[in-house]
């Protein structure tokens, strides 16, 4: 319909004629919500005033959805970095939605798909805000998507997806422990929905059961990924009569709670309390003490996740045939690890 005009657009979506030219020009400064309505009546309508609206009608946005946890977690910042990088190299460009560890709605999800707001996905989390329904291979023909970071669970096994092995490398951080004579060590894990935990808790089991270490009920503690769940965590494990010489956190920011609680409890890291993290995220190295963690080349996985998106763009290939690429992890030892003390 070439002669519809934005006026007709704006109405149609309830806005205003510069909050029409802001969804097509800068995406990133609507919300999702405008933006998805604006879309939506660009197309219906058949507004195309430019380049960009002509590549909604072809079923092209150039734009790419990647899903996160939480924008301010420095882990999900760093393979953001990656991300970008590829995209611009490649000609897309990049929104961010947040769940906060909470899902989408159908409708909502619908409606992206349905408009084709987004040419791919990245899923930086297999906990998905979308559901297997709304992830199916019919939906997936549409939109192809790529997981990040964990492996994906078994109703997405099809999807490609980029990560280190959380098994092996809580398993190598548990060993390390071990490796400094602990035989007492507790964990804090993150959500019990997550594969990453899972994981994680899993290359933590099999290092104590290898050295014949007991596991005592409440020594696996949840921490909720967050620096006040890793709090109360630890708090519960110094409660423990015969309290754990050393702990491993699932990540560096319940790393950063269970050290401040240790010290608050009156005790020291590592005299009286051994900790080590995962991620190695920015603050790990100027922690006090600089913490032991295990690092992981995030802005690797970050262009690695894009790029292998990219190709599936390219080839209109929506479904996947479910090959994970594992990216090497390594130990970082700081300070934050010693001899126990008894």
């Amino acid at each position: 319909m070439p002669d519809v005009s934005i006026k007709e657009v704006a109405k149609l979506a309830g806005v205003s004629i510069a909050t029409v030219s802001r969804c097509i020009n800068n995406p990133e400064k609507v919300t999702e919500k405008t933006r998805l309505r604006v879309r939506e009546a660009i197309v219906e309508t058949g507004y195309s005033p430019n380049t960009l609206a002509q590549s909604f009608r072809r079923g092209r946005t150039n734009l790419i959805m990647v899903v996160l946890p939480s924008i301010g977690d420095p882990f999900f910042t760093a393979v953001m970095r990656g991300v970008r990088t590829a995209a611009k190299a490649k000609g897309y460009s990049v929104i961010i939605e947040e769940t906060q560890h909470n899902t989408m709605t159908d409708d909502e999800i619908g409606a992206m798909l349905v408009s084709r707001q987004t040419d791919g996905i990245i899923l930086l989390a297999t906990m998905s805000p979308f559901g297997s329904e709304v992830l199916s291979a019919k939906s997936r023909r549409r939109v192809p998507v790529v997981v990040g970071c964990e492996k994906v669970s078994p109703e997405l096994a099809d999807l490609p997806s980029v990560h280190v092995d959380n098994v092996a490398a809580a398993r190598d951080a548990t060993n390390y422990l071990i490796s400094q004579g602990h035989k007492r060590i507790g964990m804090i894990y993150g959500q019990e929905s997550s594969l990453l935990t899972e994981d994680r808790e899993l290359g933590y089991r099999a290092a104590m059961k290898a050295a014949k270490l007991p596991l005592k009920d409440g020594w696996v503690v949840p921490g909720q990924l967050s620096i006040s769940g890793a709090r109360q965590a630890t708090r519960e494990l110094l409660k423990q009569p015969d309290r754990p010489t050393a702990i491993f956190c699932a990540n560096d920011e319940m790393a950063m709670g269970c050290m401040h609680e240790v010290k608050a409890a009156g005790l020291g890291v590592p005299e009286d309390v051994s900790v080590i993290g995962f991620d190695d995220i920015r603050y790990a190295e100027v922690m006090d003490p600089p913490l032991t963690t295990i690092s992981q080349p995030t802005e690797e996985i970050g262009e690695r996740v894009m790029n292998r998106l990219c190709r599936r763009i390219e080839e209109g290939r929506g479904d996947g045939n479910g090959d994970s690429q594992i990216v090497p992890h390594d130990l970082v030892v700081r300070k934050s690890v010693g001899k126990p003390s008894g």
